[in-house]
C-alpha cells in the first residue's frame, strides 16, 4: 500500500513539474523575442500571434504525450496491484502496459441455455433432408391435450411489405400500390375496432402523410392511439444488414423515429425485419439503444431454422458478442418457415396454409400453386375449415416454449384493393368466432399487432417461470434452399456501394460543419441569433433531403444491388443530387467560419465563394479533379478534416503548371510538395494538367488554409517514373518528368520501395506485391493475385445472379492477361507507388513517406472495368504465410468484428461473408488487416488467404424475383489499406468462438480511409477576403472515442428549421491489446468509462447536456444535467452514447 502511495505521489510530481516547465519555457521564449525585436510594428502583430499560437499548439501536444505517460503509469500501478493481490481483472478490460483501455481477446462463454452460432455451424451436418410437408423441417405430432392447462393464444398480424424500390422505383410503387394500401387501411380498420395492422416503412408513410388531409390524419392518429395500427421498427426503410454501415443504419432509424415523434407522437417498441437477406447483431444493438425491446426476423439459413425449431430456440435473447451483461439483450422471434407469405406462416404445411390466404379465392388475381384453392368461410364449412387451420396452428406452436403464437398475414404489397381487406378480415373473423364458440378447442384467436403478441409472450413467460435462451453471433450467410447461398449481393453493383459510402462521409462532414457554424454564429451575436444572410433554413432542408436520400439507399434492395436497372438509376440520381446539395451546405458553412470579417459574408448560390476541387458529371461517373489555374497570385485551398483526430495527410490537387509553391496560410511557411503526372493513358502523361501533392497537418474538425502559387521553373520536387512491359515495346509520351525503362537485367529482380515503417517487394513483371518487412524485423509473404470466378453450367443448373453466388465447379481461375501488363513505378519525396495496367483493371499500391499511421499501411486502389465479360466475377486475393487455420474475422457494419470459420462441409459460396469496412487474418506473431472504403464479399478459403470480390457481371436472373441479370456495370473504383502488424509473438491463443477487435492503428487508419479530408478552392476571379483557420477543438479526442455525428435537430416550434439543439453521438471503440504502434499515436486514452464532455471538446462549451436514446426520442432522455460535470458522462467500450446538447 505504501509503495502504491509513493508511486502515485511520484506520478503527480512528474506531471506538475512538466506542466510548470512547459509554461515557464513559453514565457521565456516570448520575453526573449520581445527583447530581441522590441515592440513589433502594428503590421507584425498578427504574424507574432500566429507564431505564439503555433507554439501553444506544440506545447499542448507535448502535454498530450505527458498525459499518456501518466495514464500508462497509473495503469501499471493498477496492474501491479492486481498482480500482488492475486486477483484477475475482467479479461475484456485488462489494461495493457502500452495501451491502457485495450481489450484482450476472450472466449465466448454462456450458460447452459446459451447459443453460439459459430458452434451451431460446427454442429450442423447441412444434409438438407426432405422433411415432408415442411420440406426443410420435420414432421410435427401432438397428442391433443398439450393445451389443457394453458390454451393456445394466437395473434394474427396483418401486414403489407412495401419495398421502397425494387422492380419499380419508389415513386412508381407509391403511385401504383402503396398509397392505395394506406388509404384503404384507414377505411377498413375504422370499420371494426377488432381489426389490426402493422406498418414498417416510414419513407412511404411520410410520403402519404404529406398528401392526405387533416381529417384523415386525425383518423390515423386515432387508430394508432387505439392500438389498431402499430408502426414497427420505425426506420425510414427496412435496411439491408450486410452492406450498410452502422452510421447509415442509425441515421435512417433516427430519420424515421424523429418523423414518427413529430407527426404521430409515438415511439416504436418492436422491430420487424422480414426481408433483409441475413441478420446482423449490429442492427439489434441499434434497435435496443433506440428503445425497442422486441424484434422479428425471417431470412435465416434453412438448416439453422430447423435446428432452432428442434431445440425450441426460435425465440431468444439476442446478445452482443462483446457484452458479458444482459444490457444489450433484445427479445427476438425467428419465423420458422421458408417465407413471410401466408402459405409459409400459419403452420408447417404450405399447401394447407395457402387455403387460408383469402386473397387467392377463385376468381381473384392470385392462386395457390399447390392447386387447392381457399374456400369462403360459411356456416356449412366453418367447422371443417377451422379444425384444419387449428391443426396448423397447433403444430407451429409446438416449435416454441410458450403457448402464445404469432402468425403474420400478408406478403409484398398486399391489401392494395379494398376487396382484399374484406375477404381476409371477414373470413378470418368467422373462424375466430367459431373458436370462441367452442372453448373445448382451447384457442383464443384474434387480430393483433407485434406489441399485442410480445406483451402476451412476456406475460406467459413470467407466469410459467420459463426463460428464453441467449444467443450470440450473426445470421450470415443466408441460404433459402439447397446450395443457394445469398453471397452474391455482398458485391453486386459495387459502383453504387462505393457511392453510398462517399455520400455517407459527405453527409457526416456536412452535419458536423453545419452544426459548428450555427453554434459559432449564435456565439458571435451573443443573443442566439443566426446571421441573416446565411440561408440556415434552406441549408437545413438540404441536409434533411440528404439524410433521406442516404436512408432510402439503405433499403434491402438498394445498397444490396438487387433492384432492376431503371430503379438503380433512380437511386443513383437521388444519391448524386444529395451529394451536390450537401456540398452547397458544406461550402457555405466553411465560407462563414473562415472569414476574419464576418460582415463580408455574402451568399450567392450561383457563384459560391468556395467550391470542392472535384466534379462529378453524372450519377454513374467517377469524380474528376478540377484543374486549378495558377499564377503569381495565391489561390486559397481550404482543407476540412472531418475526423476528431489530428492527422498528417498528403493532399492532392490538379494544377495547370509543373511547378507550384504551397504555403501554410497560418504560419506563412512553405510545406513539402511533390508534382506527379496526370496520366491521360497508361503511358501518356497530360501536358496541361499535373498532380500537386503536399503535406498538410490537419487539426481535428478544423478548416485549414493553404496558399498555392505558380513556382519558378523546376522548383517543385517531381516524381521519377520507371516503366516496364515484359516482352512488349513501350513508348512513353512525356516532357516534364524523368522517365526510364526497367533494364532487362532487372526484370527478374523484385522491385523494392520503402519508408521509415516498412519495406515492400513487388514483381517487376506484374507490379503486384510479393513480400512485406516491418522495421521490427517481421517479414511476411503477402502476394496479391487477381482471379476470375465463372458460374455453374448445364441446362438444368441454377446460375449466379444479383442475389446468389453459384460459382462453376472449376472454382477460381488465375487472371490471365491477353497481353502483358504495363507496370509504372513512381518515386517521390511524399509517396511512391506501383501501378499495374491490365485490360480489366488498373491496380495501384502506394506507400506514403510519413511518420504517422498514414505511413504504416499500403494504400491499394483499383479501377475495374469488366463490361466486356460474360458471366464472370473478378476477385482480388492476398496470399500470405499467416497461419490462421480456418479462422478469420470480418466486420459487421463497421461496428464490430465477427469470427468466421471456413468449413469444408459447406460449398465454396457459403464461405463468403459480408465485409463492410474490415477483415483480418492472424496468428500468434502477426496480423494482416484489410481495411475497405466500400462493402463487398470476403472469404478466406485456405489458410493465409484473404480475397474480396471486386465486381460481378452476370447475364441471367437467379430466380429470386428480380427478372434480370447484372449487366449495368460501370467503371468502378475501390480503395483499401493493407496493414501488417507485429503481435510480438506473445498474443494468447483463444480457442473456440472468441471476440476480437481491430487494433488501435487499424481503427485510426480506417477512420482516415472512410472520412478523407475535403478540399475546397476559392474562385479565381473574385476578390480574396482575409481567411482565418477555424479550429474548434484544442486537441484530438481520445484515440478510442469516435465522433459518430454532430447532427442539428429540427426546431419543434418551426418545422423545417434548425433548432439550437444538436444530437451528439460518440462511439467508444474496443481495440486489441496485442499490437501496440511505436511510437504511440499523438492522441490520449484512459481506462475510465466516464469522461467530462466539456474537457473532451474544449474550448467548445455545452450549455446543456442530456443523455438520450440513440434516435433522440424525448421519452428516452434523462433530466437536464445528467450525472453532472464532476462525475462525467459514461462511455463504455464498444458502446454508442447519445447526448442532446446545446453548444454555447
Amino acid at each position: 500500500m505504501k509503495r502504491g502511495r509513493v508511486l502515485a505521489v511520484l506520478v503527480g510530481g512528474v506531471f506538475c513539474v512538466a506542466v510548470m516547465s512547459l509554461y515557464r519555457m513559453l514565457e521565456v521564449m516570448q520575453k526573449a523575442e520581445l527583447q530581441q525585436h522590441g515592440e513589433p510594428p502594428a503590421g507584425q502583430v498578427d504574424q507574432d500571434l500566429l507564431r505564439l499560437q503555433q507554439k501553444i499548439d506544440r506545447l499542448e501536444r507535448l502535454l498530450s504525450v505527458n498525459n499518456q505517460m501518466v495514464a500508462a503509469l497509473r495503469d501499471s500501478l493498477f496492474q501491479s496491484k492486481v498482480d500482488r493481490q492475486g486477483g484477475v481483472a475482467n479479461s475484456s478490460s485488462v489494461p495493457a502496459h502500452l495501451l491502457p483501455g485495450c481489450r484482450l481477446a476472450e472466449k465466448l462463454t454462456d450458460g447452459t441455455d446459451g447459443v453460439q452460432l459459430l458452434d451451431v455451424y460446427d454442429l450442423l451436418p447441412f444434409d438438407n433432408l426432405d422433411g415432408g410437408a415442411w420440406k426443410q423441417g420435420f414432421d410435427i405430432s401432438y397428442r391433443g391435450d398439450e393445451w389443457a392447462e394453458q390454451p393456445l393464444e394466437l395473434f394474427l398480424v396483418p401486414h403489407s411489405h412495401n419495398d421502397p424500390g425494387w422492380l419499380k422505383t419508389f415513386e412508381g410503387y407509391y403511385h401504383d400500390q402503396t398509397r392505395h394500401i394506406l388509404n384503404n387501411m384507414v377505411t377498413k380498420l375504422s370499420e371494426d375496432n377488432r381489426r389490426k395492422m402493422i406498418w414498417a416503412e416510414v419513407s412511404y408513410f411520410s410520403r402519404w402523410w404529406n398528401e392526405i388531409d387533416e381529417q384523415k390524419r386525425a383518423m390515423v392518429k386515432r387508430l394508432v392511439g387505439a392500438g389498431q395500427l402499430e408502426l414497427v421498427t420505425g426506420g425510414w426503410v427496412m435496411p439491408d444488414e450486410a452492406n450498410a454501415h452502422y452510421f447509415a443504419l442509425l441515421d435512417q432509424l433516427m430519420e424515421g423515429h424523429q418523423w414518427l415523434q413529430t407527426h404521430l407522437g409515438v415511439k416504436p417498441s418492436s422491430g420487424w425485419a422480414i426481408d433483409p437477406f441475413g441478420h446482423s447483431p449490429s442492427m439489434t444493438y441499434l434497435l435496443k439503444g433506440a428503445g425497442l425491446s422486441n424484434m422479428v426476423v425471417q431470412r435465416v439459413h434453412y438448416a439453422v431454422k430447423k435446428h432452432f425449431a428442434k431445440q425450441k430456440s426460435l425465440e431468444f435473447l439476442w446478445r452482443q458478442s462483446w457484452d458479458s451483461s444482459p444490457r444489450s439483450d433484445i427479445t427476438c422471434h425467428m419465423m420458422p418457415f421458408y417465407s413471410y407469405d401466408v402459405p409459409h406462416t400459419c403452420g408447417p404445411n404450405p399447401a394447407v396454409c395457402c387455403q387460408f390466404d383469402f386473397h387467392r379465392l377463385p376468381g381473384r388475381r392470385v392462386f395457390c400453386p399447390w392447386k387447392i384453392p381457399p374456400q369462403p368461410i360459411t356456416e356449412q364449412n366453418v367447422q371443417e375449415r377451422a379444425l384444419l387451420l387449428l391443426d396448423q396452428y397447433r403444430q407451429k406452436s409446438l416449435l416454441f416454449r410458450s403457448p402464445v403464437l404469432l402468425v403474420p398475414l400478408g406478403d409484398d404489397f398486399r391489401y392494395v384493393e379494398s376487396s382484399e381487406w374484406d375477404v381476409q378480415f371477414s373470413n378470418y373473423q368467422r373462424l375466430f368466432d367459431y373458436f370462441d364458440q367452442n372453448p373445448e378447442l382451447r384457442i383464443k384467436a384474434r387480430f393483433g399487432t407485434l406489441s399485442d403478441y410480445f406483451q402476451a409472450l412476456h406475460r406467459r413467460l413470467r407466469a410459467s417461470g420459463e426463460t428464453l435462451p441467449t444467443l450470440r453471433g450473426d445470421f450470415f450467410t443466408y441460404a433459402d434452399r439447397d446450395d443457394h447461398y445469398w453471397s452474391g449481393y455482398f458485391t453486386s453493383r459495387p459502383f453504387y456501394k462505393r457511392l453510398d459510402r462517399v455520400l455517407e462521409a459527405t453527409l457526416r462532414a456536412t452535419e458536423i460543419l453545419f452544426s459548428l457554424a450555427l453554434a459559432e454564429m449564435r456565439r458571435f451575436h451573443g443573443d442566439g441569433r443566426l446571421v441573416a444572410a446565411f440561408p440556415a433554413r434552406e441549408h437545413f432542408q438540404r441536409l434533411v433531403a440528404g439524410r433521406q436520400s442516404l436512408a432510402l439507399f439503405q433499403h434491402h434492395d438498394a445498397v444490396t444491388g438487387t433492384a432492376r436497372d431503371p430503379v438503380v438509376v433512380d437511386y443513383g440520381t437521388r444519391l448524386f443530387h444529395a451529394m451536390l446539395n450537401l456540398r452547397k451546405v458544406l461550402q457555405s458553412s466553411a465560407h462563414w467560419l473562415l472569414l476574419s470579417e464576418k460582415s463580408e459574408y455574402h451568399h450567392d448560390q450561383s457563384k459560391p465563394f468556395l467550391q470542392t476541387d472535384e466534379t462529378v458529371a453524372a450519377q454513374d461517373a467517377l469524380p474528376q479533379k478540377t484543374t486549378l489555374q495558377l499564377d503569381e497570385r495565391p489561390r486559397s485551398l481550404v482543407i476540412f478534416n472531418p475526423t476528431e483526430q489530428l492527422r498528417t495527410s498528403v493532399i492532392s490537387a490538379v494544377v495547370d503548371h509543373p511547378d507550384a509553391h504551397v504555403t501554410d496560410a497560418k504560419t506563412g511557411r512553405p510545406v513539402p510538395a511533390q508534382i506527379s503526372a496526370v496520366w491521360a493513358r497508361p503511358s501518356r502523361a497530360s501536358t496541361k494538367a499535373f498532380r500537386l501533392s503536399f503535406l498538410a497537418e490537419l487539426p481535428p474538425l478544423a478548416l485549414t488554409v493553404y496558399y498555392v502559387t505558380r513556382g519558378p521553373a523546376n522548383s517543385t520536387a517531381r516524381a521519377h517514373y520507371t516503366f516496364n512491359r515484359p516482352g512488349g515495346s513501350l513508348a512513353v509520351q512525356d516532357e516534364h518528368f524523368q522517365v526510364s525503362h526497367l533494364p532487362e537485367s532487372e526484370l527478374d529482380t523484385p522491385l523494392l520501395f520503402s519508408n521509415q515503417h516498412m519495406e515492400v517487394w513487388s514483381s517487376a513483371a506484374s507490379g503486384l506485391v510479393q513480400k512485406v518487412r516491418l522495421r521490427s524485423g517481421l517479414v511476411r509473404k503477402v502476394q496479391v493475385q487477381f482471379l476470375w470466378y465463372g458460374t455453374k453450367t448445364g441446362s438444368n443448373r441454377d446460375r449466379s445472379g444479383a442475389y446468389l453466388f453459384l460459382p462453376g465447379d472449376e472454382g477460381a481461375q488465375l487472371y490471365a492477361s491477353p497481353e502483358p501488363p504495363l507496370v509504372r513505378i513512381s518515386r517521390g519525396p511524399l509517396f511512391s507507388d506501383i501501378t499495374s495496367c491490365y485490360k480489366h483493371f488498373t491496380h495501384t499500391v502506394r506507400l506514403f513517406h510519413l511518420e504517422g499511421h498514414a505511413g504504416r499501411s499500403l494504400v491499394i486502389s483499383n479501377t475495374v472495368d469488366i463490361r466486356s465479360e460474360f458471366n464472370r466475377e473478378l476477385v482480388m486475393r492476398f496470399v500470405s504465410d499467416v497461419a490462421n487455420r480456418n479462422h478469420f474475422y470480418s466486420d459487421l457494419n463497421g461496428f464490430q468484428m465477427q469470427q468466421r470459420r471456413t468449413l469444408d462441409k459447406l460449398p465454396l459460396q457459403a464461405n463468403f461473408y459480408p465485409m463492410t469496412s474490415s477483415s483480418f487474418l492472424q496468428d500468434a506473431a502477426a496480423r494482416l488487416t484489410l481495411l475497405s472504403a466500400q462493402s463487398q464479399g470476403v472469404a478466406s478459403l485456405r489458410p493465409g488467404e484473404l480475397e474480396v470480390v471486386l465486381d460481378r457481371r452476370l447475364q441471367q436472373d437467379d430466380n429470386r424475383g428480380l427478372g434480370q441479370g447484372v449487366t449495368d456495370n460501370k467503371l468502378t473504383a475501390s480503395l483499401y489499406h493493407l496493414l501488417l502488424e507485429d503481435r510480438g509473438g506473445g498474443a494468447p491463443e483463444v480457442g473456440g468462438a472468441s471476440v476480437e477487435h481491430l487494433s488501435l492503428l487499424a481503427h485510426l487508419a480506417s477512420l482516415s480511409l472512410c472520412n478523407p479530408p475535403i478540399t475546397m478552392v476559392t474562385s479565381d476571379d473574385s476578390p480574396q477576403p482575409k481567411l482565418r483557420p477555424f479550429l474548434p477543438l484544442s486537441s484530438s479526442l481520445p484515440c478510442d472515442v469516435h465522433l459518430l455525428n454532430l447532427r442539428t435537430l429540427e426546431d419543434t416550434q418551426e418545422a423545417g428549421s434548425p433548432s439550437q439543439e444538436v444530437a451528439l453521438l460518440l462511439h467508444r471503440k474496443g481495440f486489441d491489446c496485442s499490437a501496440a504502434p511505436k511510437p504511440l499515436p499523438a492522441c490520449t486514452w484512459n481506462t475510465h468509462e466516464k469522461v467530462n464532455l466539456d474537457q473532451l471538446f474544449s474550448p467548445l462549451v455545452f450549455r446543456s447536456v442530456r443523455r438520450s436514446g440513440l434516435t433522440f426520442l424525448q421519452d428516452h432522455e434523462e433530466p437536464e444535467g445528467g450525472e453532472g460535470p464532476e462525475e462525467g458522462e459514461e462511455l463504455r467500450p464498444m458502446e454508442i452514447s447519445a447526448f442532446r446538447v446545446v453548444i454555447n
